[in-house]
């Protein structure tokens, strides 16, 4: 018994680091992924749509793709896929950039952050159950007869108390971190917004004056 429960007690120590690798990688990968999709600033916003205004104002679709080539901001990728498809008309290609918008960049960051919010649960569950666990090795050596060894008892007790720590420790930072990224995508979401609703109106413009060129 006291051998099954200490090989447990290890493959708990082991699922909780992994588990703890993971939540850490995967807050990572979404805090940068929403710094890649947005502009520092609305200032730096502002300069990318006065630089695509220029060749969008005389017609120069070209020349206008060709300033959001290789970004990977989203109203850069947006604003180039809405220049592509300008031969669908203005009402489709808004409505495709909006699906786009909520299909590649929202939900993609919504999936990323499903696996912290798995973590965030299962981290003081798997605790718990290092906590149950302990817990049995100790009832099991007072069960025993035996004369309990005080130090062998204070050691599952102390595994019992271990793993719900552990369990907590990577919880409760995830869940900061959790919501401090939630704020981050709002601001990323409504500044992404404003830009192409000024690039949309810029871009309509143009393909009513430009329509041979579309």
């Amino acid at each position: 018994m006291q051998t099954v429960l200490l090989i447990l007690g290890n493959v708990i120590y082991l699922i909780l680091f992994l588990i703890a690798l993971w939540g850490a990688y995967c807050v990572v990968m979404v805090w940068s992924r929403v710094r890649q999709k947005q502009f520092a600033s609305e200032e730096q916003q502002s300069m990318f749509l006065e630089a695509i205004e220029e060749p969008l104002s005389k017609g120069e679709y070209d020349s206008a793709t060709e300033v959001c080539d290789g970004d990977r901001r989203a109203t850069c990728q947006l604003s180039e896929l809405a220049i592509i498809n300008r031969k669908l008309g203005f009402a489709k290609v808004k409505q495709l950039i909006a699906d786009r918008f909520q299909r590649d960049v929202l939900q993609d960051l919504e999936y990323r952050l499903s696996w912290v919010n798995t973590v965030i649960k299962a981290a003081p569950m798997i605790g718990l159950l290092g906590t149950v666990m302990g817990m049995m090795g100790a009832f099991y050596k007072l069960g025993s007869g035996d004369s309990v060894d005080p130090a062998a008892l204070a050691q599952d007790i102390q595994f019992a108390l271990i793993t719900t720590a552990c369990g907590l420790a990577i919880a409760i930072p995830l869940v900061i971190c959790t919501a401090y990224i939630n704020v981050q995508i709002r601001k990323m979401e409504d500044l992404v917004s404003y830009g192409l609703n000024q690039f949309l109106e810029i871009f309509k413009e143009a393909i009513i004056r430009y329509p041979s060129s579309s």
